[in-house]
């Protein structure tokens, strides 16, 4: 076991590694709070190892600086995955499957093979599933491919060359063992008071006109969810307007920093075409039911109830200062338009 102490600054972290018993394996060592920074440490972390069952983080929660690392940490699951066969693919020569590089992905139906995947995790988690396969990174490669399936794409690592195969599964075996383990370790002794929390952003081109088609928006992503998701759901919908969120990309946006989660600017390109529109606001106002969104899906009709935190006129901005900074009167703001959402969503779920 290996614990690694992070001291959170502002503009820079301090690192340092240690085993179990107190011995020092890695010296202290200062990262920038910025992805670049994150990338350095980890790189230094997976100098002793792989397994993230192997790693216990340590860190204060100071002011808002710790939440980019703590996002960076957490992140890895299916889509880090996806990257990571690519990137091991083309290293073997091989053509990439999910993503031509850092662009979105090659078949936009992924969005639904992330859904499926996330179905299968909510069945294992009400039933406490404990797999133990010969390979991690196999068992992996058969779930995205089944998930594939379901939204219509032909396998892709089933038809790789065996010996392909064989090898992309000994790159990631100790990266997937790690992501069973974790998944299988949250497993609950009761869900008793407990909420299950998903989340997700979907758009579609700037311009494009209502109801949106294909893999693009909610519209898309919402019936790929399993009937027991949503017979149980609720939504709380953020709403900001296309043009609110490429001004919030374009102020938050630090030249001087650009890989940080809380300074970064996403490129126009993608701004524009990805999450240029945004179809909730159709689907709230063309449901069947007031306060719901109509989904249907597997040949039934759900009614799930939203609540909507309206962020068109910012409200959140300040928040990214320090603390001791904050009007109280937009904490009052922010505190009551959350309130309102979380209260008219929880309504809707109660009937």
């Amino acid at each position: 076991m290996f614990i690694v102490g992070i001291d959170v600054a502002k503009r820079s972290h301090e690192v340092c590694m240690i085993t179990s018993d107190g011995q020092t394996v890695q010296r202290p060592f200062s990262i920038r709070n910025n992805c670049t920074g994150y990338n350095l440490m980890l790189e230094k972390i997976r100098k002793h190892t792989n397994i993230k069952s192997q790693i216990v983080f340590a860190m204060e929660s100071t002011a808002h600086y710790w939440l980019a690392l703590f996002t960076r940490l957490r992140k890895d699951g299916y889509v880090h995955m996806m990257r990571r066969i690519d990137n091991e693919l083309e290293a073997m020569g091989q053509a990439r499957l999910f993503y031509p590089g850092e662009e979105p992905f090659i078949d936009g139906r992924d969005w639904g093979t992330l859904c499926c995947l996330l179905n299968e995790d909510y069945h294992d988690l009400l039933n406490r599933n404990v797999q133990k396969p010969d390979s991690c990174a196999q068992l992996l490669f058969d779930r995205y491919d089944r998930a594939g399936q379901i939204v219509g794409i032909a396998p892709r690592l089933g038809k790789l060359p065996e010996e392909i195969r064989k090898k992309l599964a000994e790159k990631l075996e100790a990266e997937a063992a790690a992501m069973l383990k974790e998944k299988q370790d949250a497993y609950p002794d009761s869900f008793d008071g407990k909420t299950i929390i998903i989340e997700c952003a979907r758009g579609g081109p700037d311009g494009a006109s209502m109801p949106l088609t294909g893999s693009d928006g909610y519209q898309y992503s919402l019936p790929m969810f399993c009937p027991e998701i949503l017979e149980n759901a609720a939504i709380l919908y953020i709403w900001v307007t296309p043009e609110e969120s490429r001004r919030k990309n374009a102020d938050r946006a630090d030249p001087n920093d650009p890989g940080s989660n809380l300074h970064h600017g996403v490129p126009l390109a993608v701004m524009l075409g990805e999450y240029g529109c945004d179809d909730m606001e159709y689907l709230v106002n063309t449901s069947e039911q007031k306060g719901t969104v109509t989904v249907k899906a597997h040949g039934n009709t759900y009614h799930v109830p939203i609540g909507i935190f309206d962020n068109r006129v910012d409200k959140t901005s300040f928040l990214r200062a320090e603390p001791s900074a904050w009007d109280a009167a937009l904490v009052e703001d922010v505190t009551c338009a959350i309130r309102q959402a979380t209260d008219t969503m929880w309504a809707g779920y109660r009937k």
